[in-house]
């Protein structure tokens, strides 16, 4: 009887002493454990993300790659991939399943390494939010803990959407949404049981398993789980056949921007950066700019098709690399180092027949060129000549020779190269400043520098409207005579006389001020600053939103010498476009938090006729209630201030429409509107060549240029190289839209004039013409001067100075 009592104590000693010894244990790790409760709160690192105003994902930054979804998101044969890989108990243990891990030692024991794994999803919980991943006795007690912890506060669909939203799978993807689109380029309710199974497969080991670089390994790991779901009863036999005879289809696709964009991006990032400092990247913010998807693809079309028209007008530079003795299989290798460009392909010459050439595609595609598509390709000499005509493909292309090629149809392509030269393009809303469309060189894989915000270049003649409206403000009228007439500068400082020129060098003698700015003639703009004074002309030139130290304080600023950028030449063409109110560019409409509630809306300075629109746009977020800051309001919306004479402006204008119906943009008049108005701009040796234009809806500014500058060629000027790209963007963006032009303003008068001298059309003339005037400085009637109520030359005489 003794001997039992002591063999009864014995075995309560020996089961008791680990219980007593994980209790004390238990005892003393749990005061330095995390409070689980913070997962209900908890914040997953998410990248930055940025979107068009039409919700087109533009680019997202950050390190994680990761798309958070709730656990009714998740489809059901997932969630059961993953239970039958992972934790086929999960449903029924409360963190810890001591089969699971009996289970474990067992595969462990048999095969040599574990398939299943012994931690449960629980675990694995604690450990990817509380825990490191060090392989320490103390650590997997912590693990223990924590799961039944986590277990008594959250319920299974709770920790199972934690588990699926922090693993990390492989190729910078976080959580199974970001999986599903790295590897398929879709959301991962739309793949089938094999690709779902796959990806179940993978938070055991990324690297080892990965389908891109381990396809074998990833293909047994799949077909395992596939076999565990069809043990498990969680599929059917057909299922189960179907799913193993899918190959591994899984390829990287990146970050899957829906809309190309990378210079509008790269600009939210930049201002992102500047407000929440590293936390942009990992706070999951979600940006939503100002551009339009459609307008921005527009402006990619037109500035690529623009720059490469005039790319090609000065010939062919030659293929881009030369590898005459290379042999077939070495093709692919070879290729493999070029990228597209600004949809420019890379292709390697295959074969070169008399008719044709043959070609090797990276990625292993066959094309051809047609002699007909390559014929244009005369040998470049340099910005203003080239060498003759080809008579046969084996003129311009020999086997080995990579070049780039754009498709035509089916297998067809077309010759191309990729532009020496640059260019810039940007459109905004004249009524509140919003950039509606911008991009800033021809590949931002070439080349990130932003030409549109970074690039400093003399405006030219583009420039010459600030001028004149500056002299429509201080008594000048369209109507108004200027001498067009040599003048010559003596200064101390320079080593010869300034002997300013007109572009053709001719000169046209007395002409209206109208008639000046759509011939664009250089010598008016010196007499009309001459006239102002430098210092009074810049100063008001500077109401466009201009610096004044970006302005040089000489006459040669009328001719356009300040270097500016694109950016700021279109802010200061709003100004006309608008009215005369001084509106700021701005790209970000919105910013929202993770969650989709609001951290900040812009609220820019409007004109009046756009004030009810955006009224109605912050009203709408105001409903919402969905502000994240419940202090947060949004702000009042300001009216732009009034820096011009709307009169002006509407002279401005119709000066500018010239430009397009009779001037130096005359080819525009193709568009057949009516509300169309802008400025050419060419520098010297035509380094430069710009138009900027709008109507009441866009404001859009075209820039082409070497970024070293350089001649574009003898005949190349702001309406060969860069008005093209303006007409099919703007064909574009207006396509069914009505014309809008700036309302007539009160206090202006129109008034028939002689042509020749800008005064009130003698009765009965037959060559006289209706200008538009302020009533302050329209020219007397006919018959007050006939009556001697107004000298000879009339209240429009002008300075002696302009002749």
């Amino acid at each position: 009887m003794r001997f039992l009592k002591i063999l009864f104590w014995s075995l309560l000693a020996l089961i008791s002493a680990p219980i007593m010894g994980l209790t004390a244990i238990a005892l003393y790790l749990s005061p330095g454990l995390p409070d689980v409760e913070t997962l209900r709160d908890v914040q997953l690192q998410t990248p930055l993300r940025i979107y068009s105003t039409d919700s087109k994902l533009i680019a997202e930054f950050g390190e994680m790659r990761r798309i958070p979804i709730s656990y009714g998101q998740v489809p059901e044969n997932f969630i059961n991939a993953l239970l039958a890989a992972e934790d086929d108990n999960f449903l029924n243990h409360h963190g810890v399943d001591p089969m699971g891990l009996l289970r474990a030692v067992t595969e462990l024991v048999q095969t040599g390494s574990i398939q299943t794994g012994g931690s449960t999803i629980t675990m694995q919980v604690a450990k990817n939010y509380f825990l490191t991943s060090d392989r320490v006795f103390s650590r997997k007690l912590n693990e223990i803990l924590l799961a039944l912890q986590i277990e008594r506060s959250l319920n299974k669909r709770e920790i199972f959407e934690l588990y699926v939203n922090k693993i990390y799978l492989g190729n910078r993807a976080y959580g199974i949404e970001a999986a599903a689109q790295v590897y398929y380029g879709t959301s991962i309710d739309q793949l089938p049981l094999s690709d779902l199974a796959m990806i179940a497969g993978l938070p055991k080991a990324p690297s080892r398993y990965n389908p891109i670089s381990n396809p074998e390994r990833t293909l047994l790991r799949r077909d395992w789980i596939l076999g565990r779901m069809l043990s498990l009863g969680y599929i059917d036999q057909a299922e189960y056949d179907q799913a193993v005879a899918s190959p591994i289809t899984a390829t990287n696709h990146g970050s899957n921007p829906e809309l190309e964009a990378p210079y509008v991006a790269e600009m939210a990032r930049l201002e992102m950066l500047s407000k929440y400092g590293d936390k942009a990247y990992t706070n999951g913010y979600h940006v939503y700019t100002t551009v339009d998807s459609e307008l921005q693809t527009l402006a990619n079309v037109s500035l690529r098709s623009g720059l490469m028209s005039y790319d090609q007008r000065h010939g062919y530079r030659g293929p881009e690399a030369r590898h005459p003795d290379s042999k077939p299989d070495e093709w692919p290798a070879l290729l493999k180092d070029y990228r597209g460009l600004g949809g420019l392909l890379p292709a390697m010459v295959t074969g070169v027949a008399d008719d044709k050439v043959t070609l090797l595609l990276r990625g292993g595609a066959l094309g051809e060129i047609a002699w007909e598509a390559m014929r244009w390709a005369r040998p470049h000499l340099n910005a203003n000549s080239m060498g003759p005509n080809p008579n046969k493909p084996s003129d311009v292309l020999a086997v080995g020779d990579i070049v780039r090629v754009v498709p035509v149809e089916g297998i067809q392509f077309r010759l191309t190269q990729v532009p020496e030269a640059q260019s810039a393009l940007i459109s905004i809303s004249p009524q509140d400043g919003a950039i509606q469309a911008l991009i800033g060189g021809f590949s931002f894989v070439e080349s990130n520098y932003n030409r549109v915000t970074q690039a400093r270049r003399q405006p030219g003649s583009s420039f010459k409207p600030f001028l004149y409206a500056a002299a429509l403000d201080n008594g000048y009228s369209p109507a108004s005579i200027v001498n067009d007439a040599p003048l010559v500068f003596f200064d101390d400082y320079l080593d010869s006389a300034w002997r300013p020129q007109n572009s053709g060098g001719d000169f046209l003698g007395p002409i209206r001020l109208r008639e000046a700015l759509y011939r664009s003639r250089n010598l008016v703009s010196i007499r009309l600053m001459q006239d102002l004074g430098v210092d009074k002309a810049l100063s008001y030139i500077e109401r466009f939103g201009f610096s004044r130290s970006d302005l040089p304080r000489n006459l040669s600023a009328s001719l356009g010498t300040p270097e500016l950028t694109p950016l700021q030449i279109a802010q200061g063409y709003t100004v006309i476009a608008n009215g005369g109110y001084a509106v700021k560019p701005y790209l970000i409409e919105r910013i929202e938090d993770y969650n989709g509630q609001i951290l900040e809306v812009t609220a820019a300075a409007v004109t009046p006729a756009a004030r009810e629109r955006h009224e109605e746009r912050l009203s709408r977020y105001a409903q919402a209630a969905n502000f994240t800051d419940a202090d947060f309001t949004i702000p009042e919306l300001p009216i732009a201030e009034e820096v011009v004479d709307p009169r002006t402006t509407y002279q401005l204008t119709s000066m500018l429409q010239d430009v397009i119906t009779r001037g130096t943009a005359v080819r525009a008049r193709a568009l057949q509107r009516k509300d169309l108005a802008g400025k050419t701009g060419t520098t010297n040796d035509q380094k430069d060549a710009w138009f900027a234009g709008y109507n009441g809806d866009f404001v859009t500014v075209a820039w082409v240029g070497f970024d070293q500058p350089s001649t574009l060629g003898r005949r190349e000027y702001g309406g060969t190289a860069a008005l093209p790209i303006w007409m099919e963007f703007m064909a574009g963006a207006l396509d069914g839209r009505p014309e809008h032009s700036q309302p007539i303003p009160e206090g202006l008068t129109s008034v028939r004039i002689d042509p020749a001298t800008g005064r009130t059309s003698r009765p009965g003339a037959s060559d006289g013409f209706f200008e538009i005037f302020k009533e302050e400085d329209a020219p007397p009637a006919w018959d007050e001067i006939e009556s001697g109520a107004y000298p000879s030359g009339g209240s429009d005489s002008l300075p002696q100075g302009l002749f």
